[in-house]
């Protein structure tokens, strides 16, 4: 008789994202996993493998359904300086308010915790950035069609900073910096590269 799953692998693994979201790889064992699923190691390991195929699962779901959205709504918004001031609004609220707060971004956690070492974590990693990094590209484009730069901003060099400064507010947030600190931290950035950021 084939093997019948008693349970919903999808639900499952959004339990495991928020496990390895909150706690990171290295404080998370096993046991926690079983005991945040309720469900015993052999049926994870026959699902999912190890708990580091496990954890490789749940930062490619983190990235599929929670980065990856925000960063196309970015990319297609076309509003220019308000679509990147807005992003980082959101990036602010979400990571010191609610359900979330100062749990940082799984990804961000990931370049700072010893998963990287992981040559598939790291590809995960990369294809972030890239993603992350084009995506403002593409508003900091529109912006510049719609005369919201200031003369001589490079929207590239531009992009490449501000994907940096999304990094750091996920980081300093899961430290308890405040939302008003990084706030003014991202007007301030916006402001040094001669950017007007629009409401």
């Amino acid at each position: 008789m084939p093997d019948i799953k008693h349970f919903d692998p999808d639900a499952t693994l959004e339990t495991v994202v928020r496990l390895f979201w909150r706690q990171g790889v290295a404080s998370t064992g096993i046991q926690d996993v079983v005991t945040a699923t309720g469900l015993n190691r052999s049926s994870l390991y026959a699902t999912f493998g190890g708990k580091q195929d496990l954890y490789r699962a749940a930062l490619g779901r983190y990235l599929e359904q929670r980065s990856q959205p925000m960063f196309r709504r970015l990319a297609e918004d076309g509003r220019g300086l308000p679509a990147v001031s807005e992003f980082f609004g959101g990036l602010i609220e979400a990571r010191c308010s609610g359900e979330y707060a100062r749990w940082g971004c799984m990804v961000s956690n990931a370049h700072a915790g010893a998963e990287n070492s992981d040559p598939e974590v790291r590809a995960v990693l990369d294809q972030h950035h890239h993603e992350l990094r084009e995506a403002i590209y593409a508003a900091l484009v529109t912006a510049e069609a719609q005369g919201q730069l200031s003369s001589g901003v490079d929207p590239g060099a531009s992009a490449d900073l501000l994907a940096l400064l999304a990094y750091g507010v996920n980081l300093r947030s899961r430290a308890g910096a405040d939302a008003a600190t990084l706030s003014r931290t991202v007007s301030a950035a916006l402001d040094s590269i001669g950017v007007r950021a629009a409401a």
